[in-house]
């Protein structure tokens, strides 16, 4: 008897509106895990190398694991993967929310899309029955308008719906897949993917809920859940986490000079405070301004008692900002907020309902204006090119105003930066290129590399681009900043020795594969990243590998665990490979050699030989070719899937 998962796999071809089902067996489901393994196990083996994305070859799959569903904290986890139209390389993104738990309760364990439907559908799984079913009237409609529409047009308000918003269905290069209005798998622009594929949304709803499921250990994931709460108070990180959200760590950046600004240009921000999320908490967040406990202004993920996600409620300039949108997350209060040089919380907060009502990735879209306001600063955009708009930092009406136009293409301008920043630039030229902040195409988060030197080092080998949580960050490992909480969790995955602050050393090279390994274990299992971790979090290494044995029954270690993590990462390499792509794309953009202005980090910049020879570290210990970067034949029949090296010829 299967313990944690459905057994079931749907394959939906969207050009013949057919479907069926694969049941794969025990072996399958330990040997891949699931999220970002299982879908790139059929995306290697079945989706013909060099298309475009958005042709309707490209295959879109969404993946859970075995631990989806469990009642525990941290589990309700979704992960996507498509050819990126953002990158031309490896898509890959995870959601949160209560869509994972509800998709698994209605029976299937991943879900893989083919082909383009001949007009706008969505397809909807009840119980583990199926139909595909027309979309047009939702087709231009914004997110929470969706959710309305469908939630009573199916008479059920406890379906969850993940969409493509207008964004996608315009195919936004950054289109994010949203679930219940503010949740997102961001990255990568796999909305867009759903939008050429005319798929509006995916509707789940199992009746029976995590009763469908049958657990190998329900008492061991018990005193797991019960576990958490107790630990919580003494864990200051995830104490702050609950509080304050993400935001809760915009001062903490700013003060070691890692709040990127002004287009990168300084990670020091002279209005950090008021996107705090201190001010946040005090003054948008649902219920502060009547002066109630922000109770009221905090949502869950399904079964989550962190309840990081803030719900904020507020206006700018008569354009209201509603609860059902959620609100800003670090990213977005970095990205639309310092990067542009915007103190304005209640414009950041818009901005930020744009991007979940349209659809968007809030990084790359804020990264993107940023990218723009640069180039105007510059004078290599002009008001010409603008339409008249003064396109420069600090401008928060010019900055929501070309966030509109780019998220509808309604203007030359939203046209050009719909595509991203790398593509904007080459079409801009005379020396835009420069100002781009960006990795294998994708937009910089708000974490820095100069400043978290790992980082300049995961952000160019990452196979899906520029991104933070990828693997644990600098400070976690560096001397006077780490705890014995964060050394006792780092030393169950071999890492024992601490290095210098802004250090790149081979020992930093080390814990950054080591925990891009565990992190990538996370997308495997479909654990979040901030309630399962190797060092901060609320649950550590052997709490992951006790919920992996209390959910399946297998005898796991957490040896096993890590190679798990490593299969992941092998495979989305070699999709890359497949692609033509090698050490040459993994690189920086030039604005990370040099040095930046202001605050802690005034004067600090990366070296080209800094990162080359931690990349040779990185491809020696990962057992990849050095000159190359691809995996080796030899790495990959260590890990069980000598198939892939076959595919992509090594």
């Amino acid at each position: 008897m299967p313990y944690g998962y459905n057994g079931k796999i749907l394959h939906v071809n969207l050009s013949k509106r057919v479907w069926d089902t694969e049941e794969p067996g025990d072996a399958f489901y330990r040997q891949y895990g699931g999220g970002s393994a299982l879908g790139l196990y059929h995306i290697l083996r079945e989706m013909p190398p060099h298309i475009d994305a958005f042709s309707p070859e490209n295959m879109l799959t969404f993946s859970l694991s075995p631990l989806t569903g469990a009642p525990v904290s941290g589990q309700s986890r979704m992960m996507a993967n498509a050819k990126s139209p953002l990158t031309d390389a490896i898509g890959d993104s995870q959601c949160g929310g209560y869509f994972p738990a509800e998709m698994k309760f209605a029976g299937y364990d991943a879900i893989i899309f083919r082909g383009r439907a001949p007009h706008p559908v969505y397809l909807y799984i009840r119980d583990g029955h199926v139909e595909l079913r027309d979309a047009s009237h939702l087709w231009g409609k914004t997110t929470h308008a969706v959710e309305q529409i469908l939630k009573q047009e199916l008479g059920d308000k406890e379906i969850e719906i993940a969409q493509c918003g207008p964004a996608g269905e315009k195919l936004v290069r950054f289109a994010a897949i949203i679930n219940m209005a503010s949740r997102a798998n961001g990255r990568t622009g796999l909305g867009a993917v759903m939008g050429s594929k005319n798929l509006k949304a995916v509707v789940v709803r199992g009746a029976k809920g995590a009763k469908s499921i049958p657990w190998a250990d329900p008492q061991a994931i018990i005193e797991l859940t019960k576990l958490g709460p107790k630990i919580m108070p003494d864990n200051a990180d995830m104490a702050g986490l609950a509080k304050y959200g993400t935001a809760s760590v915009v001062m903490f950046q700013n003060t070691i000079g890692s709040l990127p600004t002004y287009n990168y240009d300084s990670g020091d921000f002279s209005g950090a405070e008021k996107i705090s999320g201190e001010v946040l908490y005090d003054t948008l967040l649902r219920g502060a301004q009547q002066g109630r406990q922000n109770t009221t202004g905090r949502e869950s993920c399904y079964s989550c008692s962190v309840r990081c996600k803030r719900v904020v409620e507020t206006e700018w300039k008569g354009n209201k900002v509603e609860p059902h949108y959620g609100g800003p997350e670090y990213e977005t209060l970095s990205t639309f907020g310092s990067y542009c040089g915007v103190s304005d919380l209640n414009a950041v907060s818009l901005a930020s309902q744009l991007c979940n009502a349209y659809g968007a990735d809030t990084i790359s879209a804020g990264a993107t204006i940023a990218f723009a306001m640069n180039c105007y600063e510059q004078e290599i955009l002009s008001n010409a090119d603008t339409g008249g708009i003064e396109l420069r930092y600090g401008n928060a009406d010019a900055m929501i105003q070309v966030l509109k136009d780019t998220l509808t293409r309604a203007t030359p301008l939203g046209e050009m930066l719909a595509e991203g920043s790398a593509r904007a630039a080459q079409k801009i030229g005379d020396g835009a290129p420069d100002l781009v902040v960006a990795a294998k195409k994708q937009e910089f988060p708000a974490h820095m590399p100069q400043a978290k030197r790992s980082l300049a080092l995961i952000y160019a080998v990452n196979p899906f681009g520029a991104d933070h949580q990828s693997s644990e960050h600098d400070p976690m490992y560096e001397e006077g900043n780490t705890s014995d909480l964060y050394m006792e969790r780092l030393n169950q995955i071999g890492l024992y020795e601490p290095q210098p602050q802004r250090s790149l050393t081979v020992e930093k090279v080390r814990f950054a594969l080591k925990t891009q390994q565990f992190y990538s274990g996370l997308d495997t299992f479909g654990l979040c990243q901030f309630v399962f971790g190797p060092a901060w979090t609320l649950y550590g290494p052997s709490h992951v590998v006790d919920l992996i044995r209390a959910a399946t029954g297998w005898n796991y270690s957490l040896y096993e665990y890590m190679l798990a993590g490593e299969r992941r990462l092998n495979m989305l390499r070699a999709f890359n490979a497949r692609e033509g792509m090698d050490r040459t794309q993994d690189a920086l953009p030039k604005k990370m050699y040099q040095a930046l202005k202001g605050g802690a980090t005034d004067g600090v910049k990366l070296s080209q030989a800094e990162l080359e020879q931690a990349k040779d570290a990185y491809y020696a210990m990962s057992g990849w070719d050095v000159k190359s970067g691809i995996p080796t034949r030899a790495k990959l029949q260590e890990l069980g899937i000598e198939w892939v090296a076959d595919i992509i010829g090594v």
